[in-house]
């Protein structure tokens, strides 16, 4: 039996766009409480000119967010950062991102600001932005700030304790990775309540 992907009205679109916008970010505010998920997830390994990834309830497999590369190793300016799953909960194969999930969850949009710096944006929160840059060792890594800390991003988390598929219960997210200012670890956590 072969699986059919589900099709949608444009109302049902425009209500999954509004989940996702919500689940995925909200207006910074520090979470009270630790709220841990239950699963292990795995840390990608290996994987060529990986920026960073997401990881969330309800299972292990992971969005990579990676460099893209032209064939002569320089960056694709029209579209800097590839996006795509490592399936972990399945047999582990990178697959691409369907339409929904790049059109109203977990694609990016990105913008060139010159100088070898992006802006890029999740296209289900767009309020909050990212940057793709070119470092003095002439590596790239993306950024962000929150709370007044500019964060070299390493993985970012999103916090899902039940609901349903179209409205997930969101508990959090969380943006893990190096304080620029410091160089120590940092982990900042929004909620979205």
């Amino acid at each position: 039996m072969r699986f059919m992907p589900p099709t949608f009205s444009m109302p049902t679109k425009s209500l999954l766009f509004i989940v996702l916008t919500f689940a995925l970010f909200a207006t910074p505010v520090w979470a009270q409480t630790k709220d841990p998920s239950p699963i292990n997830f795995p840390t990608p390994k290996n994987v060529d000119n990986m920026l960073f990834y997401l990881q969330r309830d309800p299972n292990t497999n992971t969005l990579i967010y990676a460099l893209n590369l032209k064939e002569n190793g320089n960056i694709d300016a029209s579209s800097p950062i590839q996006v795509y799953w490592i399936r972990y909960g399945e047999q582990g194969q990178k697959k691409d991102l369907g339409y929904i999930q790049r059109k109203f969850a977990y694609g990016i949009d990105t913008k060139a600001l010159g100088g070898d710096k992006y802006e890029f944006r999740f296209v289900s929160h767009k309020k909050l932005p990212f940057y793709l840059q070119r470092t003095h060792d002439n590596s790239y890594h993306a950024s962000v700030t929150i709370n007044n800390h500019t964060i070299k991003v390493n993985r970012l988390f999103v916090r899902i304790q039940g609901g349903s598929f179209w409205l997930p219960n969101v508990k959090y997210a969380e943006i893990e990775g190096i304080d620029e200012a410091t160089g120590k670890p940092i982990v900042e956590r929004v909620s979205v309540k």
